[in-house]
């Protein structure tokens, strides 16, 4: 039976490369439906994705002899499923809408995800989570518990095998060890104000400022606040005449976008990290 794979990979660039990786899939009856690359002349990385259909070969059989066709290159690499939804955790705290359009865009089939659970320190969206008929778990922190709270996040986000965990508006800063448990499978949105407006009620003081730009970014969750390696970006223009309810509505609905734009991405293996920053096959 032909199954598809999406192979992603990473290594110091060199003349060959691409030939290379065709040929390997070629000798193992892969057939290529689709491939990018990237050159990175900074740095002098080489990165690639890579969608085919093989019906010689398990997955299991491609990972082992990909370790021994990879290690000369230097290669970092990852082999996937083409067509198996990516297990989910959401959190969110009190504003939904990143939540409700993400649920919708699963329900709807554009999103290849497979939504494992919810999990908030808020009760909200419990009702939301059961019209989806997704376990929601309502996990409350505070300055004291917030060690205990995390712990019991990360058993449900490990619970479920979760490979991606979305923040979907969840307004609570991750520990350190949490980052760090996190990387590269956390994903996070907020409105782009930053550094300029930060805390309370952002909106109402760009209001205040006159802004021109409303807009969201999407990246993944680091150590450093708001600054992980950027995804997806989107601006919305704005003028006087807008009121401060206006510019919430707008900034949420870029945010719901941008938010979706990078999950669906990430879902699809098209996201690689370079450093501080990510190379994007779109």
């Amino acid at each position: 039976m032909t199954q598809a794979y999406i192979l992603t990979l990473s290594c110091p660039d060199r003349p060959g490369i691409v030939h290379a990786v065709s040929g390997f899939l070629l000798k193992r009856g892969g057939n290529i439906e689709e491939a990018a690359q990237y050159n990175d002349r900074g740095t002098g990385l080489f990165f690639m994705r890579v969608r085919f259909a093989c019906d010689q070969l398990t997955n299991g059989d491609l990972s082992e002899q990909l370790k021994f066709f990879a290690k000369p290159f230097g290669m970092t690499w990852q082999l996937h499923a083409g067509d198996q939804p990516v297990r989910t955790v959401i959190l969110v705290s009190k504003e939904g809408h990143c939540l409700n359009d993400l649920l919708f865009r699963v329900k709807s089939g554009l999103l290849p995800l497979d939504v494992r659970a919810i999990v908030s320190n808020h009760r909200e969206f419990y009702q939301l989570a059961a019209s989806y008929n997704i376990p929601f778990h309502h996990i409350p922190v505070t300055a004291v518990t917030k060690e205990q709270a995390e712990a019991r996040q990360l058993e449900v986000i490990e619970g479920e095998g979760a490979e991606l965990v979305v923040l979907a508006r969840y307004m609570q800063i991750l520990s350190t060890d949490m980052c760090r448990r996190l990387a590269g499978r956390a994903i996070n949105i907020h409105h782009s104000f930053l550094p300029s407006f930060k805390g309370a009620k952002p909106y109402y003081q760009a209001h205040e400022r006159g802004v021109k730009l409303i807009g969201a970014t999407a990246h993944y969750v680091t150590a450093d606040l708001d600054e992980g390696p950027i995804i997806e970006q989107d601006v919305a223009r704005v003028d006087h005449g807008h009121t401060v309810d206006t510019l919430t509505a707008m900034g949420r609905d870029t945010e719901s976008q941008v938010l979706a734009r990078a999950v669906k991405w990430h879902s699809e293996r098209r996201v690689l990290i370079n450093g501080h920053k990510t190379v994007v096959f779109r």
